[in-house]
């Protein structure tokens, strides 16, 4: 594959998974409406990876800051908070025995408010992909 067909294999399979967050969404099931927003995320920023690297496959990791840090495009600090925080969601949507305390957190309103915040970051990663 070409670097950008890497590339696209990312964005369509971002895309994919918000198809998926918005379903999850709408049925409710807010963890794991969660976990495939850092999905879309995640691979936003891989496909970021390949074009701004010279390796074609991004490291084997679910940190959002670490594969953003190694790129060549600049992010404004609040998004990097963000994206630091909204790594939880990666880890808490894996593993039953965090389950129970990020259900506490994930209810109509404060996963709407999360969502908001991807939705810009996830146009501004796409923003750089062009």
């Amino acid at each position: 594959m070409t670097k950008q067909e890497h590339i696209q294999y990312w964005i369509n399979s971002s895309e994919e998974d918000w198809k998926t967050v918005l379903s999850l969404f709408q049925s409710g099931r807010y963890v794991h409406c969660l976990f495939f927003a850092h999905l879309t995320l995640e691979k936003l920023c891989k496909a970021i990876w390949v074009k701004s690297n010279e390796d074609n496959f991004p490291p084997k990791t679910h940190n959002l800051i670490k594969l953003l840090n190694e790129t060549n495009q600049n992010f404004i600090e609040e998004d990097l908070a963000f994206l630091s925080e909204f790594n939880d969601f990666q880890l808490e949507g894996r593993y039953p025995d965090y389950l129970f305390e990020i259900n506490k957190r994930c209810n109509n309103e404060n996963t709407t408010s999360i969502l908001n915040k991807v939705k810009s970051i996830r146009l501004c990663l796409q923003e750089k992909l062009q």
